[in-house]
């Protein structure tokens, strides 16, 4: 595994990997998203309290855990390239960002949508609330490091501590619920605990968004990363391979 990993943190192995895996990703994020909108909206059965509009549950819920999801990551990844320097977890930590600040942009506007026939006001200074769109800014702080120095050594260690530091805000967000007085309902899945307070029938289109979310997620996150890769490697003799090794097709032979 540590071997494999160590080959995949090289750059042209990363970039013809990475090629290979993506058209797999994309059919199966298609394919999983059309089963979950199918079950989300048709099969999952009315909610006897809230109606139709709890169904923007199967795009809230996943958004938010996305959010954190990605959030962790990045933080990881940026520790790995400071301690040890591995470009490419630099590269990933700077392309996860956008996609992170993407997905928590998205829980706070379903979240918005959602509260407002539920509590009767479209934002309320709940914790919950209020840590998410800390860590919304936290990505916006996040990628404008990245943009603003332009050398990438140092914009990565720059929003990389930013980023770990950032991350304390994450069991805040999870536990806010259960340590403050908070509008936000509290957590209906419990992964550790194995259970679940929802109709199975609610329970699995949630889970498959959930899904594929995450594997939105992988498929964004290489296509960018690979794009990352060739601009930063684009002075290095593989990638001047890799171009020049292109087929091309023969020149049409004249007729006069």
């Amino acid at each position: 595994m540590w071997a494999f990993l160590h080959k995949l943190s090289s750059p042209p192995y990363f970039y013809s990997f990475a090629g290979r895996v993506i058209p797999y990703l994309a059919w199966t994020c298609t394919v999983l998203l059309l089963i979950g909108l199918y079950q989300a909206l048709i099969v999952a059965p009315v909610d006897y309290q809230q109606g139709h509009s709890y169904r923007i549950m199967f795009v809230h819920v996943p958004s938010a855990w996305m959010g954190m999801f990605i959030y962790a990551f990045m933080a990881v990844s940026a520790a790995i390239g400071i301690i040890w320097k591995i470009k490419l977890a630099d590269i990933m930590a700077a392309c996860a960002a956008p996609i992170g600040a993407s997905f928590a942009f998205l829980a706070l506007v379903t979240g918005s949508l959602w509260g407002k026939p539920m509590w009767g006001t479209w934002w309320a200074w709940d914790a919950r609330l209020t840590s998410t769109l800390i860590m919304f800014f936290l990505y916006l702080g996040i990628i404008a490091l990245n943009s603003a120095i332009e050398d990438k050594r140092n914009a990565a260690r720059a929003s990389g501590i930013l980023a770990i530091v950032g991350a304390v805000n994450l069991p805040i967000i999870k536990f806010s619920v259960d340590w403050w007085n908070s509008l936000h309902q509290g957590s209906t899945i419990s992964i550790l605990k194995m259970k679940s307070n929802i109709d199975i029938n609610m329970l699995i289109p949630l889970l498959i968004m959930v899904f594929a979310f995450q594997i939105f997620f992988a498929l964004v996150l290489l296509m960018r990363a690979r794009n990352e890769v060739l601009e930063r490697e684009k002075n290095s003799k593989w990638v001047s391979v890799l171009f020049t090794a292109t087929p091309h097709l023969p020149a049409e032979k004249s007729t006069t």
